[in-house]
């Protein structure tokens, strides 16, 4: 995990970005996405081609922003929708239909809003029209406080399990 992740995230209200990305043009929504944002609105709404400006960081532009672009590509593996959870940027799914990992076990409506690759040219003004408390919402929505019987505490219950019936024959 990057250090910059590590410590607290500053408070939505206070981040000076709307939404950021940086990275290829790895597949046509990508492209569209730097085609028509890369350099256009860098106070509010940064978007560059891994061409950060000097002396700046990834990871501080998106512990900045509010909104972290997590556009589909190429690859599958990406990490960028992990890195944006932990700086407590939500993640916005740009794509045309494509399903997000795990869908069948995770709630991507509860921390993430899904954005069709046919309103990236409105992309500012669909992120802007999102009310601060749902976007805050959404934030919340990757910390919920464990529950007795939720799924990790049953895994941690049963690894703990398994090291009491570990027998070492010595």
């Amino acid at each position: 995990m990057p250090r910059q992740l590590l410590a607290p995230a500053p408070p939505l209200a206070s981040r000076p970005f709307l939404a950021f990305f940086a990275g290829g043009r790895h597949g046509h929504i990508r492209d569209q996405l730097l085609r028509h944002w890369k350099a256009r609105d860098p106070d509010v709404f940064p978007v560059y081609e891994y061409d950060l400006p000097v002396g700046t960081n990834y990871y501080t532009f998106m512990r900045n922003a509010r909104f972290c672009l997590c556009p589909s590509g190429h690859e599958v593996a990406s990490p960028r929708v992990v890195e944006a959870i932990h700086a407590e940027c939500v993640p916005v799914l740009v794509s045309d239909g494509h399903a997000p990992p795990f869908a069948d076990a995770l709630r991507w409506e509860a921390f993430s809003v899904a954005v069709p690759a046919a309103d990236i040219p409105r992309l500012r003004e669909v992120l802007e029209r999102i009310p601060a408390a749902e976007v805050e919402r959404l934030r919340r929505g990757v910390q919920l406080p464990p529950e007795r019987l939720d799924m990790f505490r049953m895994i941690l219950h049963s690894v703990w399990l398994r090291r009491l019936n570990l027998r070492l024959d010595n």
